[in-house]
């Protein structure tokens, strides 16, 4: 069995995969555009892959895949309908990121709520250093317990985000983007009462239809004045222009993004323009990637592959 990586270093370098070169021949290409990808699959019984798209282009010439394997959830990429055509079987990873992105969730909310890059600035730059008063006010937080935080996208990630909120003390109310999920735990509302009543906003919903442009301005001019907003979603589930405009205006007090428009960002994202530290923050999209997420990824890729091979 050859296995074929085709982005291995989107799972990062510090990975154990030596479990894949027990059953099978292991190739590994750190990064491979579609053109690559075409004469690398040729051979490939596995195809294990994050981002490379994979359709007739670059699987057309593959004489021996049967399986392809996304160290994702999403499955965007894939081309389903050609391999089924191909008689060629997928498999994608869910849960594995739960706990990675709601501590990142957090990590970021207070962040935000504590004003912690003026603090550490002001520390930093030694203005606190024989400073008149023991204590420096001048950036004004608030408790998180006795508040309402708002989540869209009630799955796994936003439930465990809702338990870890409701453990602070917060009223946890959620927004159905598909209409269809019920939770007994915590109260559904629509999506401009989510909005109106809520004093934080995180966003655990997939990309589709009914969430693409889905936090506009007209969205954010609906939130307190004094809400964060954190999206660990997906980038397009927000108009960044509008955001940019919502936080200069005034119309919410700060946002957290782990995910944008265009990945790696764009030299034409509107976000670049905001530099103020306590108003916005943005990660490299690596609220999933603590090394024990990464680890269970890839143990759940190693398993899938033995299961279909009855290894």
């Amino acid at each position: 069995m050859k296995i074929v990586f085709l982005d291995s270093k989107t799972i990062g370098d510090d990975i154990d995969l030596s479990g894949f070169d027990k059953i099978g021949e292991v190739v590994k290409y750190s990064f491979s555009t579609v053109e690559e990808a075409k004469a690398r699959t040729k051979d490939a019984d596995v195809v294990v892959v994050n981002k490379v798209p994979i359709n007739e282009v670059t699987i057309g010439e593959a004489k021996n895949l049967k399986l392809v394997c996304v160290t994702a959830t999403g499955t965007n990429n894939l081309d389903k309908d050609y391999l089924d055509k191909k008689n060629i079987q997928w498999r994608n990873v869910a849960g594995y990121s739960t706990e990675s992105v709601a501590q990142h969730t957090f990590a970021m909310f207070f962040y935000l709520l504590e004003k912690l890059s003026y603090y550490d600035d002001y520390v930093k730059s030694e203005k606190y250093v024989n400073d008149v008063s023991f204590t420096h006010f001048d950036k004004v937080f608030n408790e998180v317990n006795g508040k309402t935080w708002g989540i869209i996208g009630l799955g796994n990630i936003g439930k465990r985000v809702a338990d870890i909120a409701k453990s602070f003390g917060c009223k946890v109310i959620y927004y159905s983007t598909s209409g269809k999920h019920v939770d007994k735990d915590y109260e559904r509302v629509d999506f401009e009462t989510l909005l109106i009543q809520s004093d934080f906003v995180s966003v655990h919903a997939p990309l589709n239809e009914d969430t693409l442009g889905l936090m506009n301005f007209n969205a954010f001019k609906k939130m307190k004045n004094s809400a964060i907003f954190i999206n660990v979603g997906r980038g397009p589930i927000v108009v960044e222009k509008d955001l940019v405009k919502a936080l200069n205006e005034g119309e919410i007090q700060a946002a957290g993004l782990d995910v944008l428009d265009i990945e790696p960002m764009s030299e034409a994202c509107p976000l670049r323009s905001i530099k103020d530290s306590t108003k916005l923050i943005i990660t490299p999209h690596i609220a999933w990637a603590s090394i024990e997420a990464r680890e269970r990824l890839m143990g759940i890729i190693l398993n899938q592959i033995k299961e279909f091979y009855n290894l």
